[in-house]
């Protein structure tokens, strides 16, 4: 049986860099460290830092001593009220979600209405919402681009800005901006800036031309994690026996198997990767 694993899988820049602050933070502080809510969406890197004493609080107002801000940012209301109440920040937001931030507030103070494709209850997306303004529409697929449309005809606004989650399908991206391209008056000014991040466009496409290649793909990766149920998708498409799987005790293989790959989500620990890299070395179908 062989075994290829993706250049790609595992923790992306933002979450290595969210990861290693929270326990450096934790080694240098004299106060209570909190993180606003999940630091990344893993329940195994989740569980190792409460167990090294970082509490996780879901609302900035729970919070005492230093608050962490997590990889998918908060809202800019999280900062204000920090503020009155005192409360140390360490920010581990994403840059590229910082960029995302960015791009919707200098759009809307310059007046475009904004769509944001992504889901609407993300935390990252609940952060870049708080910099649209009035006018935008978030929405994840297809099927909500002709309501976002009709909003955005009744706003009477003559300029439009496209943009998504940094975890966002690369290949539905293209295809929201074609047909938005297609139906576009021509008096309205429409701007397309594709924020998915690099990491994510890399993880997508390798795990595309991966699951060509195998029998099965395995997928590593928190349920809740966005960018990994992305890869699962693209994965499943291309392998039929595709499984998505948080932890190696879920992994259950069908018979035969003679080439298996294994990709694995931006919040993926190379623990979590290893660990099912030496569960197929040991139970080889061989040996089962």
């Amino acid at each position: 049986m062989e075994i290829i694993v993706g250049k790609t899988a595992g923790f992306c820049y933002g979450v290595e860099r969210a990861v290693e602050g929270a326990i450096q933070e934790l080694n240098h502080a004299n106060t209570p460290i909190c993180a606003l809510g999940e630091i990344v969406h893993n329940k195994q890197v989740i569980k190792k830092l409460e167990n090294l004493g970082i509490k996780c609080v879901e609302t900035i107002k729970e919070a005492k001593g230093t608050v962490l801000i997590r990889a998918h940012g908060v809202p800019k209301e999280v900062y204000e009220i920090a503020k009155e109440m005192n409360i140390k920040i360490q920010d581990f937001t994403c840059p590229n979600v910082l960029k995302v931030q960015n791009i919707a507030k200098k759009y809307s103070q310059e007046g475009y209405f904004i769509f944001l494709l992504g889901t609407k209850d993300h935390p990252e997306n609940i952060g870049t919402l708080s910099h649209c303004g009035e006018y935008y529409s978030i929405f994840e697929k297809e099927e909500g681009l002709e309501d976002a449309f009709q909003t955005f005809q009744k706003s009477q606004k003559k300029k439009l800005l496209l943009i998504s989650q940094t975890t966002y399908s690369l290949e539905r991206f293209q295809k929201i901006e074609e047909i938005l391209h297609q139906k576009m008056p021509k008096d309205v000014d429409f701007v397309v800036k594709n924020t998915i991040c690099r990491t994510t466009e890399l993880r997508q496409k390798e795990t595309e031309e991966l699951s060509k290649k195998v029998d099965t793909m395995i997928i590593i990766g928190g349920k809740n994690s966005s960018n990994t149920k992305k890869i699962y998708e693209v994965a499943k498409k291309n392998c039929e026996n595709t499984f998505f799987v948080e932890t190696v005790e879920e992994l259950k293989l069908p018979n035969p198997i003679e080439k298996i790959g294994i990709m694995a989500g931006a919040s993926t620990s190379k623990e979590s990767i290893e660990e099912v890299i030496q569960y197929l070395k040991n139970e080889s179908l061989g040996n089962r």
